[in-house]
């Protein structure tokens, strides 16, 4: 077990670090004897240097996920596997069973680089024979379990499960080569037209003067659109813009607001600091002045309570003038003389 696990190991190494490599033309060469197996013995587990090798093959044209997931079920179906995967040429897929978008050589070099291949057999048969299977020393051969009508039979397969030599596979459904060509089919204007915007000519395009102007000015439409488009989203972003910073605006206008409101009642109101002060300064000029006579006594107005100051008084109320005045003295001289 620890040897098996430690070759495993090596094997998964070397398959995240190289491509997997080409089948040799004279075919799978060992010393160690290559015994027939059974299902059986191949699922219980077999030696590290004898494991069991599975054969699945296929156009894999345009490889995505339903292929990926197909070879994962064969290396795993049993513990120790190395998994052979045969891939038919151009030649042979044109005439048994249509076009293909990718060459053989692409299609190689997709199913090296699968994590899950080690080993790839170029031009591979159309149909399996004992020589074939013989030469490349294989056990058992993966594919789903759907009989595959093609070149004059009714299941290419059928020799394989009479022989005991067949592992079923499941199909991911929602994937297939064909699937993603009707993709493109429908959606034809759409990439001719992205791949004229990429800078493909339209005679690589194999497409005619007529619709390249067409596809060009629908082009040149969905651009002025995308323009709007964006134009929109920007005005639709700053009106948004300014709607939040009205609305920041507006909710700190009403703190303020309310902070001054506040402010003049503390100040202002019944119970405020003004009134407070009134209070304060009116028993303090209380305390400073004289006592006031009743209300309505004369004597509480303050003009009557003042002294009367001779220089308030006016001119004709003067004193009489001193006696050094000359009028004076003769009026007194009169009087003297008369005996007054």
């Amino acid at each position: 077990d620890e040897l098996l696990h430690e070759c495993l190991r090596k094997e998964k190494f070397r398959a995240l670090r190289e491509p997997a490599p080409f089948a040799r033309q004279t075919g799978y060469e060992t010393e160690i004897p290559h015994e027939k197996l059974t299902i059986a013995q191949a699922r219980r587990g077999t030696p590290a240097q004898r494991p069991v090798r599975v054969y699945a093959d296929g156009i894999f044209d345009l490889f995505h996920s339903g292929h990926a997931r197909a070879l994962m079920q064969a290396k795993n179906v049993f513990p120790n596997t190395y998994l052979i995967v045969g891939v038919c040429s151009d030649e042979l897929t044109h005439k048994l069973k249509g076009y293909t978008v990718m060459t053989e050589d692409e299609r190689y070099e997709a199913l090296r680089h699968c994590r899950y291949v080690d080993e790839v057999v170029r031009d591979a048969p159309w149909t399996l024979t004992p020589e074939f299977l013989k030469k490349h020393k294989i056990d058992f051969v993966a594919h789903d379990d759907i009989p595959y009508t093609s070149a004059g039979s009714e299941d290419v397969y059928k020799d394989i499960k009479e022989a005991g030599m067949f592992v079923a596979t499941q199909r991911t459904e929602g994937i297939s080569t064909s699937d993603v060509i009707t993709r493109i089919v429908r959606d034809y204007d759409i990439y001719v037209r992205r791949n004229l915007q990429r800078g493909y000519t339209a005679r690589e395009l194999n497409v005619g003067f007529i619709k390249e102007n067409k596809y060009r000015l629908q082009n040149q439409v969905d651009k002025m659109k995308e323009t709007v488009r964006t134009v929109e989203e920007k005005s639709k972003h700053f009106v948004n813009r300014v709607e939040e910073k009205s609305q920041d605006l507006i909710h700190k206008w009403e703190e303020k607001s309310r902070e001054f409101i506040g402010n003049f009642l503390e100040l202002f109101g019944p119970d405020s600091t003004w009134h407070a002060i009134q209070e304060r300064s009116g028993r303090m000029l209380q305390a400073l002045s004289p006592y006031s006579s009743p209300r309505g006594s004369p004597s509480s107005s303050p003009t009557r309570r003042r002294s009367v100051s001779p220089d308030s008084l006016p001119s004709s109320a003067s004193p009489p003038s001193s006696p050094s005045s000359p009028k004076k003295r003769n009026r007194s001289s009169i009087k003297a003389a008369s005996g007054y």
